[in-house]
C-alpha cells in the first residue's frame, strides 16, 4: 500500500508538472517556418562551388530528396523505432535502464530523434532532470504538431557533426566532396556515427574510433535488415577516402572565394554569412584548374631546380612506442597539407632508401628516383638540423606514375591571371602557391618591378611619337654622366652583354634590347612617356620619370599588367578587369549584377587603333623569333604575342601576353625580393606557366589575327610585311631600306631566353 502510495503521488506530481509547464512551452514557429543559418557560397560562372562562409557550413535537403541508405543509416544508429513511438521511446528507456544498471553506471541513453530536435532547437546541453523534463515535454509538443518526416527533415538538417557541418547534406560534401544522393553505405555509416560524438568519432580527426562506430552502425543496419549480408560485408571492406583539406571544394580557386566574400561582405553587411547569399563569379572551372595546375608546376620545377634544402621539421618522438602508434597520426594532423604536398614522418633513412610514415597511417618506403631529389641530405656529412633521419618531417608528392617521391614545400612565390579583354572578364586568378600556407593575394596586392615586361608601353608611346617597328635605333653600350643623374654615372647594359650596333626597333623588343629601349625613352622624353602610360591604368607616382622606366624599374601589380597587355589584345579599349558576375539571395533572385566596361566603345578607347595593332605585331615577333619563340613552338600557333621580363638581379620573372581571346600574365618571386637564381629569366621561369594555362585555354580556338585599320600604309611581303602610319611616310636612308630587307632572326630553343 505504501508503495501504492508513492507510485499515486508520483503520478499526481507529474499530471500537475504537465499541467502547469506544457501551455508555457516555447512556440514552435522556429521548427514551422524554418530558416537555417545558410552560408555565404561562391561559384565559377559555371556553377562549380569554390567557397562558402559562415559559422555553420549548411545545405539543406528535404526529406524527399535523401536517400533511403542514409535514412536507414541514421535511424539504424540513433532511433530505430523512430516511426513507431509517440516521441519518447519507453522500450529504448527501458532497455537503457537494464543495460545501466548491469553495466553499473550511466553508459547508455535512449533519446529519441524528436527530443534531440528538442534539444537542438529549444534546451541546452546540461544533464538535469529539470532539462530531461522540458526535453520530454517538448517532444510530445512536437510530435503533436509535425508529421514524423517532418521531424525527421529538421533532424538531418540541423544536427552537428563535426568540421563546422551542420547536416547531413553538408557533412557529405565535407568528408567525401560528394553530394548526399551520391553516397554509398558504407560512408552513409560513417556519417550516421558523428551525432552521438562528433569531436570523438571524426573519420578526418579519430580515423580509427569513426571506422569502430561505424562497423556498429552497419551491424545494425544489417539486423535491421536495412542491408543484406552481402551488402555489410562489402561495406566493411570499402576503402573510405576522406577529404583531409577542408577548403578542397570542386576547384582550386580559393584567392577569387576571398575576393568575393570581401566584395560581398562590403555590399551586403547584414547577416552575410547566414542568409545564403550565392556569389557567381567569372571563373572558368577548366581554365581555373589549368592555372592552378600549371603555377604550382611552374613553382614545383623552379624549385627542384634549386636543390633540396633538408627537413622541414623534427618530431619529438620520446613517447612514440612503435612505428604505428597513434601519437603519429595525432601530430601529422597538425601539420596542414599544401594540397598534394602531404606531410610525413621518416621512421628510418640511410643512403638507398627512406621509410616513412604518411598522414592518414600509411607506411611506405622509398628507393632509387624517388629520393635522389633528397640524396645530399641523407648523407652522413649533411647539416644536423637538415639531414634526413629518424623523427624528421618531410613532404611527399605523386610523380607522373602515381608513386610517392620526396619533395618540399617551395619558399618562392607566384601569381597568375588571365582575363578576358573583351570585357574585363576573370577568366582565371591564382594569387599564390598555396592559399592556406599565404593568404597574400599576390595578382592583387604584390608591387614588383616590371623588368622588360614594361618595353612595350614605352615602345607604344614611340610610335606616337613618330617612330615605326622598322626604325633604325643603335643596340651599342651608353652611359648616362653623374651631371645627368645627380649621384653616379649610370651604365646600363643588356642582359646578355652583347651589343649587334643599329636594328630595327620590332628586332630590339623581340630580342629585349636595353640599349635600345633607353634611346627610345631618351628621344620621346621621361615625362611624357610616364604620363602616356596611364592610358593603360598604370600609377605615374610608381614609374619616376627617369630613364630606367625604360628597363620596368618602376612598380606594378600583375591585375595592372593583364589590364595593361588587354588593350594591345581588343585594339586599344581599356577595360577593367572584375571577378564578381552576380549576387544571388537564398530565393534566387538578383541582388546585383556588375556592369562591364566593354572593348568596342569608343569611350573606352585609350590608344589610337594603328599604335594597337603595330604593337601586336611586334609583340607576336617576340613569341615567334624572340625571347619568348617557345610560346609558338610548344602550343603551335602564330597568333600569340608578349613580353618577357626579368629585373635586376634575375629577382623578378614575368611573362605577359595573349591571343585576341584571352590576356594573361604570370609572375615569380619570393615575397622578401631576392635573386631567383642565374639564368632564371621571365622566359624561363614565369613563361611555362602562361603556356601550361594557355594551352587548355586556346584548346578549341581557331588561330585568329587582327585587321590592319585603315590610315596605315603596308610594305615588304609575307614575314618581312611592315607598316606605318600614313602621315609619318617618308624617303627612306640607305640603312633604313638595308635593315628593313633584312630578314628576322630564327628562333634558338636551345639556349636560354634572353631578357
Amino acid at each position: 500500500m505504501f508503495l501504492a502510495g508513492l507510485v499515486a503521488i508520483g503520478v499526481a506530481m507529474a499530471l500537475i508538472v504537465l499541467v502547469l509547464a506544457y501551455p508555457n512551452l516555447p512556440s514552435l514557429e522556429v521548427l514551422t517556418d524554418y530558416r537555417p543559418k545558410i552560408p555565404l557560397r561562391v561559384y565559377t560562372a559555371d556553377g562549380f562551388l569554390i567557397g562558402e562562409y559562415g559559422e555553420e557550413r549548411r545545405a539543406v535537403v528535404a526529406i524527399g530528396e535523401v536517400p533511403d541508405v542514409m535514412k536507414h543509416a541514421i535511424l539504424a544508429a540513433e532511433d530505430d523505432r523512430f516511426y513507431q513511438h509517440g516521441g519518447i521511446d519507453y522500450t529504448g528507456v527501458v532497455r537503457a535502464i537494464g543495460a545501466n544498471l548491469i553495466g553499473g553506471g550511466k553508459r547508455q541513453g535512449a533519446s529519441t530523434i524528436t527530443q534531440q530536435v528538442a534539444r537542438n532547437f529549444f534546451l541546452t546541453g546540461e544533464k538535469t532532470y529539470t532539462r530531461k523534463l522540458y526535453e520530454a515535454l517538448l517532444s510530445f509538443k512536437i510530435e503533436n504538431n509535425l508529421s514524423k518526416d517532418q521531424i525527421f527533415e529538421l533532424y538531418i538538417n540541423q544536427i552537428f557533426l563535426g568540421q563546422r557541418a551542420y547536416g547531413f547534406a553538408a557533412a557529405a560534401q565535407i568528408y567525401y566532396g560528394k553530394q548526399l544522393k551520391d553516397i554509398s553505405i558504407a560512408e552513409a555509416a560513417m556519417l550516421a556515427g558523428l551525432p552521438k560524438a562528433p569531436s570523438a568519432y571524426n573519420p578526418i580527426v579519430n580515423p580509427n574510433r569513426a571506422r569502430l562506430r561505424q562497423h556498429y552502425v552497419l551491424r545494425r543496419m544489417r539486423e535491421l535488415g536495412h542491408i543484406t549480408e552481402a551488402q555489410y560485408d562489402a561495406a566493411l571492406k570499402e576503402p573510405l577516402i576522406v577529404k583531409r583539406e577542408l577548403s578542397d571544394y570542386s576547384v582550386h580557386a580559393e584567392y577569387v572565394a576571398e575576393m568575393a566574400r570581401q566584395i560581398t561582405a562590403e555590399r551586403f553587411p547584414e547577416d552575410v554569412y547566414s542568409r545564403g547569399l550565392k556569389v557567381y563569379t567569372t571563373l572558368i572551372k577548366a581554365e581555373q584548374e589549368a592555372a592552378y595546375t600549371s603555377l604550382r608546376k611552374g613553382v614545383m620545377d623552379y624549385d627542384r631546380r634549386h636543390g633540396y634544402r633538408g627537413a622541414e621539421s623534427y618530431l619529438d618522438m620520446k613517447g612514440i612506442k612503435s612505428d604505428q602508434d597513434e601519437a603519429i597520426d595525432e601530430a601529422l594532423q597538425d601539420i596542414a597539407d599544401a594540397g598534394d604536398l602531404i606531410p610525413a614522418l621518416v621512421l628510418a633513412a640511410d643512403a638507398k632508401s627512406i621509410k616513412v610514415y604518411r598522414k592518414g597511417g600509411e607506411i611506405t618506403t622509398l628507393t632509387g628516383d624517388a629520393i635522389k631529389f633528397a640524396a645530399k641530405m641523407l648523407d652522413d656529412k649533411a647539416p644536423p638540423n637538415k639531414r634526413l633521419r629518424r623523427s624528421a618531417i618531410v613532404r611527399l608528392q605523386k610523380d607522373d606514375k602515381g608513386g610517392w617521391q620526396v619533395s618540399q614545400l617551395p619558399e618562392v612565390e607566384s601569381a597568375f591571371v588571365a582575363v578576358d579583354p573583351k570585357d574585363g572578364a576573370i577568366r582565371a586568378l591564382v594569387g599564390g602557391f598555396d592559399f592556406n600556407r599565404n593568404k597574400f593575394n599576390h595578382v592583387t596586392q604584390a608591387w614588383r618591378q616590371p623588368g622588360s615586361s614594361f618595353k612595350p608601353f614605352i615602345y607604344s608611346a614611340s610610335l606616337e611619337k613618330g617612330y615605326s617597328p622598322n626604325s633604325i635605333i643603335a643596340d651599342e653600350p651608353i652611359v648616362i654622366p653623374a651631371s645627368q643623374t645627380g649621384t653616379a654615372a649610370w651604365e646600363p647594359h643588356n642582359y646578355d652583354g652583347k651589343y649587334e650596333g643599329p636594328m630595327r626597333m620590332r628586332t630590339a623588343l623581340a630580342k629585349s634590347k636595353n640599349m635600345v629601349s633607353i634611346r627610345i625613352l631618351q628621344s620621346i622624353g621621361t615625362t611624357y612617356a610616364q604620363d602616356y602610360t596611364t592610358r593603360f591604368g598604370f600609377d605615374a607616382a610608381k614609374h619616376p620619370p627617369y630613364l630606367t622606366m625604360a628597363l620596368g624599374a618602376g612598380s606594378v601589380t600583375p591585375w595592372q599588367m593583364v589590364t595593361a597587355y588587354s588593350v594591345f589584345a581588343n585594339g586599344g579599349f581599356r577595360v577593367n578587369p572584375f571577378v564578381v558576375r552576380e549576387i544571388r539571395d537564398g530565393g534566387n533572385q538578383v541582388l546585383a549584377v556588375s556592369a562591364p566596361s566593354e572593348s568596342g566603345s569608343e569611350e573606352n578607347r585609350v590608344i589610337d587603333p594603328r599604335n594597337a595593332f603595330l604593337m601586336d605585331a611586334m609583340l607576336r615577333d617576340v613569341t615567334i623569333y624572340g625571347t619568348a619563340a617557345k610560346a609558338s613552338a610548344i602550343l603551335k600557333r602564330q597568333d600569340l604575342a608578349g613580353k618577357t621580363g626579368t629585373t635586376n638581379e634575375y629577382v623578378d620573372a614575368w611573362f605577359c601576353g595573349y591571343q585576341m581571346t584571352v590576356s594573361g600574365c604570370a609572375w615569380i618571386g619570393f615575397d622578401q625580393p631576392k635573386k631567383l637564381g642565374d639564368k632564371e629569366t621571365g622566359g624561363a621561369a614565369a613563361l611555362p606557366i602562361w603556356i601550361g594555362y594557355m594551352n587548355r585555354a586556346l584548346k578549341d580556338v581557331p588561330m585568329a589575327l587582327p585587321q590592319a585599320p585603315e590610315g596605315l600604309i603596308a610594305f615588304g611581303e609575307g614575314k618581312e610585311r611592315s607598316y606605318i602610319y600614313a602621315e609619318n611616310a617618308k624617303e627612306k636612308s640607305a640603312e633604313e631600306e638595308a635593315h628593313e630587307a633584312a630578314p628576322l632572326p630564327k628562333p634558338d630553343l636551345s639556349a636560354p631566353p634572353s631578357d
